[in-house]
């Protein structure tokens, strides 16, 4: 490291160091020195996007699946709010990511001017901490934000680049990266009065969460509902944590058919969650009035006065788990039987009817054709619902959607930031049309990048969530129709071919033909949304 160097390539060469390889975003003329010092910086590179907010959301999903914090960029004013959606997502969804913004220069403050906001009271909701760069310490300030971004739990940090600082001379820093300390063993009371209240219980469930696909506890997990006998239940974004096919696999939370999943959870005495974020969905929402052991590193969010018997057992959450995976095996009172009942109905309801072309279908045959290996994003929507508990996920991190905060305008963001991360894998994502049209600018970005990511567009024409929970109300169909009747229209995007498919045989060769083309290609499915309807938005209890 030379010993002088400018702010800008003290914030360039301490991203690197920090692990980060692309930084997302719109430059301003303040950027310009940044993304010189990140032109010259081996092994990092700025990646032009369409929007600031599809930036933030390629900075969330590299977060996801590097370990390293996401980094993107927006300028003055709009830049930042636009980057607010992607920044907001990391924090719900629990991203580590670094949020840069230009500022106004310390003299400008506070003063009338153009595009001028308080960039730092803005992110102060949205972030884990909200800074800004000084010149004497540019690369400690990184580091800081970077640590405290991937600490239990992850989320964003957003860091001010004043204007004018990046060509001035850095402070000479001697400081290195280092990863935050894990979490600490749990208090041994804790763990004591878990385990004698684990003991009690004849039908525990385990509830497993995010925070379990952090700890990277699969086996555990495994192990533990094997030694004990209970059925588990996932969240969303835990899915691929236990196989759909396993005998203790009893479905997914708050996603379609939730309420034969809830058949299950209902019948417990006793729950075990392991790393479960009620950010995804609340206790209160599914949860039987019982006993709670909650492992995690942070304390359970949780109504006491109706679940006044509430273990935390707050720390190492793989130590926690061995624990109980140590006890003697539990003399449980479930019927495994009646539970692979409930499992066959629901992926039986799921599974297509012969011969049709509706959400199920397409989702059976993208299924059927992408790689065990291979990754599929999605957006926000009614096919979401299905998405959570249909689609087979062998790992986690193969299956990438946004749940904590559930922006439309996800899938196609979150395509290409995977695709980065893992150009060996096929990569997909799976959108409504009404979702595609928020972030369709970024297909641009995927065409300048030559990224072969397949985008299926499936076209009903509907806000289907919404109609639904119209119809539901007895109001009448209002303000949820994307268009009158047609497609997206076009033979290519941006220059990304489009092939519309009106029934399976078609779709099926259409996404072989995407997969093997050489840069991103749209396949779009034209389907009625009515099939959603008996599928989604039941009640877990």
């Amino acid at each position: 490291m030379p010993e002088q160097q400018t702010v800008a390539f003290a914030v360039a060469q301490a991203l690197r160091e920090i692990g980060v390889r692309h930084v997302f975003g719109v430059p301003s003329g303040g950027w310009v020195d940044y993304m010189e010092a990140l032109r010259l910086t081996p092994g990092i590179d700025f990646v032009l996007t369409t929007h600031e907010g599809g930036a933030g959301m390629m900075a969330d999903v590299c977060g996801r699946l590097t370990g390293a914090p996401g980094a993107c960029f927006g300028t003055f004013g709009p830049g930042a709010t636009n980057l607010a959606t992607g920044v907001g997502g990391a924090l719900l969804d629990r991203s580590p990511l670094i949020a840069l913004t230009d500022e106004m220069p310390a003299g400008m403050r506070g003063r009338v001017s153009q595009m001028g906001i308080d960039h730092q009271a803005l992110f102060r909701p949205i972030t884990k901490h909200t800074t800004r760069i000084t010149s004497d310490a540019a690369r400690s300030i990184s580091f800081d934000a970077a640590r405290l971004a991937l600490a239990e739990q992850p989320g964003p940090v957003h860091v001010g680049l004043p204007a004018g600082m990046s060509a001035q001379i850095a402070g000479a820093e001697t400081v290195r990266f280092s990863r935050p300390e894990l979490p600490p063993p749990a208090d041994p009371t804790a763990l004591t009065r878990a385990i004698d209240l684990f003991e009690k219980a004849r039908r525990p469930v385990l509830a497993v969460g995010l925070g379990a696909v952090r700890a990277g506890v699969r086996d555990r997990i495994r192990a533990l509902a094997e030694k004990h006998s209970m059925p588990v239940v996932l969240t969303p974004m835990a899915k691929g944590m236990l196989p759909e096919d396993h005998h203790c696999y009893a479905g997914v939370v708050f996603h379609a058919l939730s309420d034969i999943v809830g058949q299950t959870h209902q019948m417990a005495d006793s729950v075990v969650a392991i790393g479960y974020d009620p950010v995804e969905f609340n206790f209160e929402s599914w949860m039987p009035p019982v006993p709670l052991v909650n492992i995690d590193t942070v304390p359970a969010d949780i109504d006491s006065t109706v679940y006044p018997n509430v273990v935390s057992v707050i720390g190492a959450i793989p130590d926690s788990i061995d624990r109980l995976v140590d006890l003697a095996p539990k003399d449980a009172a479930w019927d495994f039987r009646g539970l692979a009942e409930r499992r066959s109905e629901i992926f039986g309801r799921l599974a297509p009817p012969p011969g049709s072309f509706g959400p199920r279908a397409v989702l059976a045959i993208l299924r059927d054709v992408l790689p065990d290996d291979g990754i599929m994003t999605c957006d926000v929507g009614a096919h979401t619902h299905l998405i959570g508990q249909a689609w087979r996920t062998p790992a986690p991190g193969l299956q990438i959607m946004t749940n904590g905060w559930s922006t439309m305008g996800f899938g196609i963001p979150s395509a290409i930031a995977a695709k980065l991360v893992h150009r060996d894998k096929q990569v997909c994502t799976v959108i409504g049309d009404g979702g595609f049209l928020m972030t369709a600018g970024e297909i641009a970005t995927a065409i300048r990048c030559n990224l072969n990511i397949v985008i299926v567009v499936l076209t009903d024409n509907d806000l289907a969530l919404i109609r639904i929970k119209q119809e539901r109300k007895g109001n009448p169909v209002y303000g949820t129709p994307v268009r009158e009747l047609g497609t997206i229209g076009g033979d290519n995007i941006f220059g990304a071919p489009v092939r519309v498919a009106h029934d399976a045989a078609s779709f099926r060769k259409h996404l072989d033909a995407a997969f093997a083309s050489d840069g991103p290609m749209i396949v779009e499915a034209v389907v009625d949304s009515r099939e959603y309807d008996s599928l989604v938005l039941k009640k877990d209890k």
